[in-house]
């Protein structure tokens, strides 16, 4: 037999012989155990397809089995269904695929769910433990690959081990950071004999996620809080994942501070809310970026300074102290140097933190932020994150891009859960859905993976059939190239009745990668083009129109309703249609402006005082200049002031 490699070392703990010899439970398979330890945990849906080397396991999924199983028609989507379940519901997705080709399509949803900490348990099939290290039929060293893309790895040779190893991989993919692990199942495994009993005990020493903070970090972060004049609350996906709206939102009551946020913490403060200034970064907006940017305090709650919010880094929060809270220490400091680290569960630190800014403000008086507000506010009113000016309408008689997703955001129901593929539709529907709800957006953010949205939408509609009797409706908004990446799903959505609504923002290029080749590489349109809206695309010579594929019929073939939109009046007529509709599936074909622009835009490695509201407007340059300006008067005005107390205490000794 092949020596397990290094990395099998993740491999489940090897019972005593003691235990061996004296087993307590039910005898059953392998196969039946992992089935029982799924209901015994809790799990209400699953998703994958089967194949050979987990085809145990789906021999013992039936008619009594007490979760549901969904059927997806590729396994990456299969991965990225169980992450839109998962953030829908708060709880992990649960995704069983096979071994070889089957894993390796997986890969791509957990990269996608470790870099948003998305909690997963994904179970794929492995040969036979004799077989490892052989090059069998679809061998793969799961393990291996996933080890630097997954929060944990285990490879699980003895059926004995199965109940024990889901207890503690759903705990290890729901606590302390969220994030994915995998369970590699070996055939044999599958197939042996066990003893089965419930509950599990697990063993997992060393993994102790620290969730209350330590020391005196509370009261120097209470004290910082209260002696500055112009904070920041910069909140990211981790305290969407805490589930701490509620907490953030009292944070900025009582600190009367505005907020920004990351793409994936989007509705944890609703968009109504004075203090809501929206994203800031690469396409954040103008005032949001502009109060980092001037900030003297900037309070990170589960954020990580990633690149497309921070630009360059050197330049990013310049003069700001930072107050950094997170649940994974990693993070504090790994970008940015902290003044103030917490490290715990977001909500458990704010509901400890609040108290003590309140307690200084009863003894203090809270701090006045007028003319922080004058200057935040003078930027949101001068430079709107809207799309009305003379450059951004459409010069080809189609569809304005951005006027379609307000018109979306418009129409529909409060409750609605979003999702979006990966493009500039997902910025537009980030910039002007108004998100009024936590957890009620979906989108790939650190990994920026096409083709997550139409599965992460059917995901969010299970959850919402489960959690909710089906009463949220589900919106994707796609592009048509994000789209084609995954559009096989809709076979899914027909046969398991799940239908959602999808809005296609059809510009017939790759618009982002467009808009780049536009701004920085010369209008040279490389390998952008997709033809699928184009008149005469693909014909020899006619005038026959031609779309390939042509989406109203794409969706017709796959049972559901298919309309297309190239006029407002048409486009408005088709989204009612769609809202009226929830029995089927609904796709719409908007077809849009191939030059429209996603602004404002902070070029890539810039720093974020380079933001452009448009070509060649710069806003915040100006602030940055009244900002160095300010700072070099007051450097001035306290070297002046210096020097006469020198030359007073130079004419008192001289008395």
């Amino acid at each position: 037999m092949a020596l397990p490699t290094p990395l099998q070392a993740f491999s489940a703990v090897t019972k005593t012989s003691t235990e061996q010899a004296t087993p307590e439970g039910e005898k059953i398979s392998g196969a039946q155990a992992l089935v029982r330890s799924l209901e015994d945990l809790g799990v209400t849906d699953v998703f994958g397809i089967p194949g050979g080397a987990i085809l145990p396991v789906y021999h013992a999924i039936n008619d009594d089995t007490k979760f549901r199983f969904v059927l997806t028609r590729h396994e990456q989507a299969a991965g990225h269904a169980a992450e839109g379940y998962a953030l829908a519901t708060g709880k992990p997705g649960v995704a069983i695929v096979t071994s070889g080709p089957g894993a390796t399509n997986i890969i791509t949803s957990i990269m996608n769910a470790q870099m948003d900490s998305v909690p997963l348990v994904v179970i794929t099939g492995q040969v036979g433990a004799h077989q490892i290290g052989t090059d069998a039929f679809q061998e793969t060293d799961m393990v291996g690959i996933t080890y630097p893309i997954a929060k944990h790895s285990y490879l699980v040779t003895n059926a004995q081990d199965i109940p024990r190893v889901l207890t503690e991989a759903y705990h290890i993919a729901s606590t302390g950071r969220p994030g994915p692990v995998v369970i590699d199942l070996t055939r044999s495994a599958q197939t042996g004999e066990m003893y089965y009993s419930w509950p599990q005990r697990m063993i997992l020493p060393g993994y102790d996620p620290t969730t209350e903070a330590h020391g005196t970090v509370l009261a120097q972060a209470a004290r910082l809080i209260q002696q500055s004049f112009r904070p920041v609350l910069y909140v990211g996906g981790g305290a969407m994942r805490s589930g701490a709206s509620k907490q953030v939102q009292r944070l900025m009551e009582i600190t009367d501070a505005p907020v920004v946020t990351t793409l994936n913490a989007r509705g944890i403060v609703p968009d109504s809310d004075r203090h809501n200034l929206g994203m800031l970064g690469m396409h954040g907006t103008v005032a949001g970026t502009g109060a980092v940017q001037n900030s003297d305090l900037l309070i990170a709650i589960g954020a990580r300074f990633a690149d497309r919010v921070t630009g360059k880094l050197s330049e990013f929060a310049p003069r700001a102290r930072v107050i950094h809270i997170d649940i994974d220490p990693a993070e504090i400091g790994k970008n940015r140097e902290v003044d103030v680290p917490i490290v715990g569960d977001i909500t458990t630190v704010l509901n400890e933190l609040i108290p003590h800014i309140e307690a200084l403000q009863s003894e203090e008086g809270s701090v006045d932020l007028k003319n922080w507000w004058e200057l935040l506010d003078d930027l949101r009113e001068n430079y709107p994150t809207d799309y009305t000016r003379e450059e951004d309408i459409p010069t080809d008689g189609s569809l304005s891009p951005q006027w379609v997703v307000k018109e979306l955001s418009n129409q529909a129901a409060k409750d609605t859960i979003w999702v979006s593929g990966v493009g500039q539709h997902q910025m537009w529907a980030s910039q002007l859905i108004d998100f009024e709800n936590p957890n009620s957006w979906l989108s790939s953010g650190g990994a920026g993976t096409m083709g997550y949205g139409l599965p992460a939408a059917l995901g969010a509609r299970v959850a919402s059939e489960r959690e909710f009797g089906g009463q949220k409706p589900v919106w994707l908004i796609d592009g048509d190239g994000s789209f084609q990446m995954t559009s096989q799903e809709m076979a899914t959505l027909f046969h398991e009745h799940t239908p959602i609504k999808i809005a296609i923002l059809n510009n017939s290029v790759y618009g982002m990668v467009r808009q780049w080749q536009t701004l920085f590489f010369d209008e040279h349109y490389s390998a952008t083009m997709l033809h699928d809206g184009d008149e005469n695309a693909g014909n020899t010579g006619t005038e026959e129109f031609m779309d390939v594929p042509d989406f109203v019929k794409l969706a017709q073939a796959y049972g559901c309703v298919g309309i297309r939109a190239t006029t407002q009046e048409e486009a408005t007529e088709a989204i009612k249609t769609a809202n009226s509709i929830n029995d089927r599936t609904v796709l719409i074909d908007f077809r849009v402006w191939k030059d429209a622009m996603v602004w404002p835009m902070v070029p890539a490695g810039n720093s974020n005082d380079n933001v452009n509201y448009r070509v060649g407007i710069q806003p915040l340059k100006n602030v940055a200049m009244q900002r160095e300006a300010a700072a070099a008067q007051r450097a001035q005005d306290q070297a002046e002031a210096e020097e006469a107390v020198q030359n007073a205490r130079a004419e008192r000794s001289n008395l």
